[in-house]
C-alpha cells in the first residue's frame, strides 16, 4: 500500500485539517489519492517492438453543494497543492449550503489481492512467453503471416480522505493477456483475437502453458473467417453465443440504466422504473463483488462498497446504477457504482460486470427453431447512442443459421437495433451463462474504465442485419 505522505511535506494531520475546513458547509466530497504503477510489452513481426513502464502519483479533491461539483486535481502532492485546490473549490462553490453527507458503509470483503502483478513475474520471463507465443504459432500453421501479443499490466493504489478523518484504501492489481494472429490463403487475409484477465497475477492466468490456449483460440477465430462467405442483410432472427456477446447489452442497455442519464431524464428508461421494459425471461443485474473479475471493486471511487445490483428482474425494470452525487440528488442511495479512470477526472456513476441471467433454454433449442438467421459468437467495434440505445455492432464471427442448423462462417455482419427494442424481442435464454475472458474497458465521457460482461445464450426474434452480401 502506498504511504501518500512519506515524500511530502504535507502531514495527515494537515490533510484532514484542509479536508475537514474545505467540506464543513459542503453536501459531499473527498480527497482522492493514487498511485499507480503500469507496465506494457509488445511483440510484432517477429520481435519485441516496444516495452514501456510508467508511474504515476497525484490527487483529485472533490467538493458538492446541490447540483454543483467542484473538482480540482494535481500530480504534486504537497501542502501547497492541496491549499491552492482547497482554494479552487470554494471559489468555485460560492454559495455553500448543506449538510456533509457522513454516511458511508464498511466493508471487511476483500475482492482481489494486494499484489503487484509487475513485480511478481520478471521481465526475462514476460519476453521469453511473447517469443514462444510467435514460434508456437509460426510452426503450428504454415498460413500464418503476422503475430501480435502483447502483457498489459497495473497496479493502483488508491486512499480516500473524507471531512472528519476518514479513511478508506484499496490495492487493485489488473493484467491483460492478448494475441492476435494473420493467416493467408489463396491471396486472402483474415484476422483472429483472443485476450485473457483479471485482477490477479500474470501466473494465475498464463499457469499449465494456458498462453497456448489462447494462441489457439486466436488461431481458430483467424481460421473460420478465412472459410467465411459475405454476410446476408435484412430483418431476421439472430442467436448470440454466450460470454462475450453481453458488449452489446452493456452498451445499448447497460449505459442507459446509469444515474446520471435518468437523472437528466436523457436515458430512454427514465421514466420507466416498475414498468416492463423486457421479456419476462430477462433479468440483468451490474454485480461489483465477483472475485478477481475486471470489473470488481471492493470499494468504488468515492469509498462505497460494491454490490449486486438488479437492474431488470424477469423484465421489469427495478433500478439504477448509482454514485453519491446522483443518488443524492435523486433520494436514494449509491450502489458502489460511482468510478472514475484515475485522480484526474471527475467520478461519473459507471458500470462494473454487467451479466444478464441464465435461464432454462439451451443452445440447441435455439439453433433449431430458426429457419433462417445468423448465429453471432463474437464482437469487435460498434457504435451507441447512449440516450435511445441505438446501435451498430461489427461480428467477428459470426454464421447463417438455415432450416435449424448452424450453416457457413459469414463475414462483415453488422447487428442493428435499439436496446431497448431488443429487450422486447428476447424469447428464449439459455442456461449457459459464461462470463467473457478479461478483456473489456467501458469509455464515456472521456474516461475509460475496465469492466466485464456475461450471458448466456439468447434468442432475439427480429433484428436487423446489415451485410455484404449482394
Amino acid at each position: 500500500m502506498s504511504n501518500f505522505f512519506n515524500k511530502s511535506d504535507l502531514t495527515r494531520q494537515d490533510t484532514d485539517k484542509i479536508v475537514s475546513e474545505t467540506l464543513k458547509n459542503c453536501d459531499d466530497g473527498e480527497l482522492y489519492l493514487e498511485e499507480s504503477k503500469s507496465e506494457s510489452i509488445l511483440l510484432d513481426d517477429n520481435k519485441i517492438k516496444s516495452s514501456n513502464y510508467s508511474s504515476d502519483l497525484g490527487f483529485g479533491f472533490r467538493a458538492i453543494s446541490d447540483e454543483v461539483v467542484a473538482y480540482s486535481y494535481s500530480n504534486e502532492i504537497s501542502k501547497d497543492s492541496l491549499k491552492s485546490s482547497s482554494e479552487n473549490l470554494k471559489s468555485t462553490l460560492k454559495s455553500i449550503k448543506g449538510t456533509y453527507n457522513h454516511e458511508i458503509p464498511k466493508t471487511n470483503k476483500k475482492l482481489y489481492e494486494d499484489i503487484n502483478p509487475i513485480e511478481q513475474k520478471t521481465l526475462k520471463s514476460k519476453l521469453e512467453i511473447l517469443n514462444k507465443v510467435n514460434d508456437f504459432l509460426r510452426k503450428k500453421d504454415g498460413s500464418v503471416k503476422q503475430v501480435t501479443a502483447s502483457f498489459a499490466g497495473e497496479q493502483k493504489s488508491i486512499e480516500i480522505i473524507r471531512s472528519g478523518g476518514e479513511v478508506i484504501t484499496d490495492v487493485r492489481p489488473l493484467i491483460r493477456f492478448n494475441v492476435s494472429v494473420m493467416l493467408e490463403k489463396n491471396g486472402r487475409k483474415e484476422t483472429g483475437v483472443y485476450g485473457i484477465g483479471g485482477r490477479q497475477s500474470y501466473d494465475d492466468y498464463l499457469k499449465n502453458d494456458n498462453w497456448k490456449n489462447v494462441c489457439e483460440e486466436a488461431l481458430r477465430i483467424a481460421s473460420v473467417n478465412l472459410e467465411s462467405k459475405p454476410a446476408p442483410a435484412g430483418e431476421m432472427k439472430v442467436v448470440l453465443g454466450p460470454g462475450w456477446p453481453a458488449i452489446l447489452i452493456h452498451e445499448a442497455i447497460g449505459h442507459g440504466l446509469e444515474g446520471d442519464f435518468n437523472r437528466k431524464k436523457t436515458s430512454a428508461f427514465h421514466n420507466l422504473m416498475g414498468q416492463k421494459v423486457a421479456s419476462e425471461g430477462v433479468t440483468i443485474v451490474d454485480d461489483g463483488t465477483i472475485d478477481n473479475r475486471r470489473g470488481s471493486l471492493t470499494i468504488d471511487d468515492e469509498g462505497t462498497p460494491t454490490e449486486r445490483t438488479v437492474l431488470i428482474e424477469k423484465g421489469i425494470l427495478k433500478g439504477f446504477m448509482q454514485d453519491r452525487h446522483n443518488a443524492r440528488l435523486m433520494n436514494t442511495k449509491s450502489t458502489g457504482s460511482g468510478r472514475r479512470e484515475n485522480y484526474r477526472h471527475i467520478v461519473l456513476p459507471r458500470m462494473r460486470n454487467t451479466m444478464m441471467l441464465s435461464g432454462n433454454q439451451t443452445q440447441d433449442e435455439m439453433i433449431k427453431s430458426v429457419d433462417k438467421g445468423i448465429f453471432a459468437v463474437s464482437f469487435g467495434g460498434g457504435q451507441v447512442d447512449i440516450t435511445s440505445g441505438k446501435f451498430v455492432f461489427n461480428c467477428t464471427e459470426a454464421y447463417e443459421i438455415n432450416n435449424g442448423k448452424i450453416g457457413s462462417p459469414i463475414k462483415g455482419a453488422t447487428l442493428i437495433g435499439d436496446g431497448p427494442s431488443i429487450l422486447k424481442e428476447v424469447s428464449m435464454v439459455g442456461n449457459d451463462m459464461m462470463m467473457d475472458p478479461g478483456i473489456g474497458t467501458c469509455g464515456k465521457a472521456g474516461q475509460g474504465v475496465p469492466v466485464g460482461v456475461a450471458q448466456p445464450s439468447i434468442l432475439i426474434d427480429k433484428m436487423t442485419v446489415g451485410g455484404t452480401k449482394l
